[in-house]
């Protein structure tokens, strides 16, 4: 059962996504409330899950990091202990950002954030391919990012 959202929710949320660091009197001002039932609104958001975190977003270029990869991986065998021996692995490596099991022909899909196309071989070889998880990985490198968000489409998806 879906949960239904109320309109202020849905502005708070939208607000949020777009610079967490407002204050709740800003928040409460943009979305037509006072600063208390906002500051309500937000701490029920927070703890029943819906926020799970406020965070900084780093600019990955002016940090060096310049190489985008999607790589698509197939296990050597896909039993329970396989599976999670390879999402623990991937855990531990802050250079995959982001890691998905996916339907069809592929078993996982991830996205690896490097500083240039040498420390994605390094890590490739001597992290991905060290052990006998991974039978085979293609690599698909970003050449022109033309958007990239954190924000869920809320307007179009809970109103």
């Amino acid at each position: 059962m879906q949960k239904e959202w109320s309109g202020q929710d849905v502005a708070i949320l939208s607000q949020l996504q777009r610079d967490a660091t407002t204050s709740t009197a800003a928040l409460a001002e943009r979305i037509n409330s006072s600063q208390s039932p906002c500051w309500r609104r937000i701490n029920k958001l927070e703890e029943s899950g819906v926020i799970q975190r406020r965070v900084a977003l780093l600019d990955r270029k002016a940090l060096g990091m310049e190489v985008v990869v999607f790589a698509t991986v197939n296990l050597t065998q896909t039993g329970r202990q396989k599976l999670l021996a390879f999402e623990r692995q991937v855990e531990a490596h802050p250079e995959v950002v982001e890691c998905y099991t996916m339907t069809g022909i592929w078993d996982y899909m991830l996205k690896i954030i490097c500083r240039d196309i040498r420390h994605y071989e390094d890590f490739v070889r001597n992290t991905l391919l060290n052990g006998d998880l991974v039978r085979e990985l293609h690599s698909h490198i970003a050449v022109t990012e033309i958007k990239n968000t954190t924000e869920l489409p809320l307007d179009t998806q809970l109103t």
